[in-house]
């Protein structure tokens, strides 16, 4: 575990959306909530640069909480004059910021051109090698050109870090990702029923290579489907990897606490886990 964590066990929730509306309300008492089931610490999100201040307010209002900075591929198009290199390299310099996107391609409701998709998703990339961020991706219904671009800016040399968030994709691309020495991380897709296939794949992802995320406020995981997810119910996920993958629950949380914290390194260890009543709570 990198220097500084505590050897009580937490989960870190790499993937959440604390900015949006359905937290305007109640986002302190989500955050404590958080705590006292053992989340050390949260990742919120940036989808669109136009919004990139208010999810930095987040991340500066909470002693546990970091952020990203990005531009979604639905809204690639929309933010495509403010998603430039330049400006993404400004805004990942600033405190708080640990990594770029959620950036990717989404091939399923094409809300942006996938010219605009793909060119977007190379900013984010390039600026990732130029900084050694790691870079948050989304993928759906495009394996082909996220391989194809994944080699074409480097992955196949080593020279991109970051990770295929909320994976629900094919093993096949999984695969080709933990060969790029890319991480993969699950969300409470993989405890709905019908996930036999991710479960099985995330037997296969080794445990230096996986986290775990809420992409709060969607997908809630079993048994809470249905209601508006938030970081506390990571937990749920998990225990249903730590099922899958045959250890201990806390075990699987320091495991992916580590995973977490190596990839995402601006995060200072010291400042995580410090709130919580360790996990399971």
């Amino acid at each position: 575990m990198p220097d500084g964590v505590s050897q009580k066990a937490f989960l870190i929730d790499s993937h959440c959306h604390l900015d949006f509306p359905d937290f305007v309300e109640q986002r302190d008492a989500v955050v404590e909530r958080a705590r006292a089931a053992g989340v050390g610490a949260m990742l919120t999100i940036c989808t669109h640069l136009s919004r990139f201040p208010q999810v930095h307010a987040v991340a500066q209002a909470y002693p546990d909480v970091w952020c990203t900075v990005g531009v979604h591929p639905h809204q690639a198009l929309e933010e495509q004059d403010l998603c430039t290199v330049e400006k993404l390299r400004e805004l990942a310099a600033y405190p708080k910021v640990v990594g770029l996107g959620e950036t990717g391609l989404d091939y399923y409701y094409n809300k942006s051109p996938q010219e605009v998709q793909e060119a977007s998703f190379r900013a984010h990339l390039i600026v990732a090698r130029e900084t050694g961020l790691p870079v948050v991706i989304h993928t759906r219904d495009a394996d082909e050109d996220m391989i194809r671009i994944l080699r074409e800016e480097g992955g196949a040399e080593g020279k991109l870090r970051g990770l295929l968030h909320c994976f629900s994709s094919s093993p096949e691309l999984g695969r080709q990702a933990l060969e790029m020495g890319l991480h993969i991380s699950f969300s409470g897709i993989v405890t709905f029923k019908k996930s036999d296939e991710l479960r099985e794949f995330a037997r296969e992802v080794p445990l230096d290579r996986m986290l775990v995320e809420t992409d709060a406020p969607f997908l809630a995981p079993v048994p809470l489907r249905g209601k508006t997810n938030e970081p506390s119910f990571v937990a749920h996920t998990a225990r249903l990897l730590a099922e899958v993958k045959g250890m201990d629950p806390a075990e699987l949380a320091r495991a992916t606490t580590t995973t977490m914290l190596t990839l995402f390194d601006r995060i200072p260890p010291a400042e995580c886990g410090t709130l919580t009543t360790g996990f399971p709570a």
